[in-house]
This record gives structure tokens, C-alpha cells and sequence, in this order.
């Protein structure tokens, strides 16, 4: 009998096993789906915002575009250090037609103090720094960046979150428009951090785009 009940048990052992691992690769193919149909239903919603008719004059209204970083409370907003995060949103505005302004030709308008006053939400400087160049229109983006340990796996763990709002030189609101991305890291975090930005940076001026081709000039 012994040696029945120990081919049974392990029979039985066995069944366990497989049941288990089917039941672990059912479970990373629906995670594996869901995040597939996550991703493509966000590419056809940023398609579906592009699409948005816009007319020329709206196309060619001036767009200023200022981006700063939280930290720690505060908002670190020197134009010079934020260049590729700049890039992010800038490059993508001009490539679906938009205007807007180089960071050269803002850096040699508009003076840093009046930046840093814009950021603590002085209405003044973001009239003086509109007017200065022009501008019918300031896109106001804010970035937050935290890369953490984790413990459990021994990697770093990075988490970035865009912020921006997009108004007129007189302050009338046009449109918001926001994205949190994560993923783990290597030693390199602010690296992984610009990567993050970029990934989600389509979607961000997809939806810009679409409610500043509606609302713009519409009061």
C-alpha cells in the first residue's frame, strides 16, 4: 500500500503543479492583454485628438512655452537646465503646426526673474512675459520626477507626473492636460525619467492640441 499512496501523492503533486503554472500563465496573459489593449486604446484616442480640425488663424497664434520642476514644495523653473524637458512637449507642438517659440529666443526676451515670478503664479509676469514676445498664448508645464529604492527587488524605481495648463496672455483658461508614467531603473534615473516623459509627452499635446484648436478665440 505504501508505495501506491506515495505514487498517488506524488501524482497528485504533480497535478497541483501544472494546475498551478496554467493557472500563472492565464494570469500574465490577461495582464499581458489588458496592457495591450490599454496602450492601443490610448494611441487611438491621441489619433483621434489630432484629428481635430484647426483653423490657420488659430495655427498661427503664438504659443510661449515654459516648463519647471517641482521640488520639494517649490518649483525650479531655469529654462537653461530644463532643455530636453522643454524639447518634449515643444518639438511635438511644432510638428502638428502649431507656433511657438524656441527656448533661444525666450531665454533672450525674457529674464529669468520674470520666469521663476510666473511660476509663483504672478499674474503680472506672465502678462509682461507674453507681451514681450508677442505671445497670444503661454503653455505652463510642470514636471515632477521621484526615484525610489525598491527594497524588495533591489532596483530603482522612478515615477514622473506632467502637469500642464495652457491659457491666454489675459489668463483665460484653454485647456489642462496631464501623465504619470513609472518604471524601474538602472543607475541612471533622470535618464529613465526623460524617457518617461517622452513616452507619455504624445497624448499630453494630443489633448492640448485638440481643445486649443476649439477654444481658442472663443470667448
Amino acid at each position: 500500500m505504501q508505495p501506491l499512496n506515495l505514487r498517488l501523492l506524488m501524482a497528485l503533486a504533480l497535478t497541483f503543479a501544472s494546475a498551478l503554472a496554467c493557472a500563472q500563465d492565464f494570469k500574465f496573459s490577461n495582464d499581458e492583454d489588458a496592457d495591450k489593449a490599454k496602450e492601443a486604446g490610448r494611441k487611438d484616442r491621441v489619433r483621434a485628438q489630432l484629428a481635430s480640425p484647426c483653423r490657420d488663424k488659430i495655427r498661427d497664434q503664438k504659443i510661449l512655452v515654459l516648463v519647471g520642476e517641482s521640488r520639494v514644495g517649490r518649483i525650479e523653473a531655469n529654462q537653461a537646465v530644463y532643455g530636453q524637458h522643454f524639447d518634449a512637449i515643444n518639438s511635438r507642438l511644432r510638428a502638428v503646426g502649431l507656433r511657438t517659440y524656441t527656448q533661444a529666443e525666450i531665454s533672450a526676451q525674457i529674464a529669468q526673474a520674470e520666469v521663476d515670478a510666473y511660476f509663483r503664479n504672478d499674474p503680472d509676469a506672465a502678462l509682461n512675459a507674453s507681451k514681450k514676445l508677442s505671445a497670444q498664448y503661454i503653455l505652463r508645464g510642470v514636471i515632477s520626477s521621484q526615484a525610489v529604492r525598491n527594497a524588495m527587488i533591489n532596483v530603482n524605481q522612478v515615477t514622473i507626473n506632467m502637469n500642464f495648463t495652457l491659457t491666454g496672455a489675459d489668463g483665460r483658461l484653454i485647456s489642462q492636460a496631464g501623465a504619470t508614467n513609472a518604471s524601474y531603473a538602472g543607475a541612471d534615473t533622470s535618464g529613465m525619467a526623460l524617457t518617461l516623459i517622452n513616452e507619455r509627452a504624445d497624448e499630453v499635446v494630443a489633448r492640448l492640441y485638440s481643445d486649443y484648436c476649439r477654444n481658442a478665440g472663443v470667448k
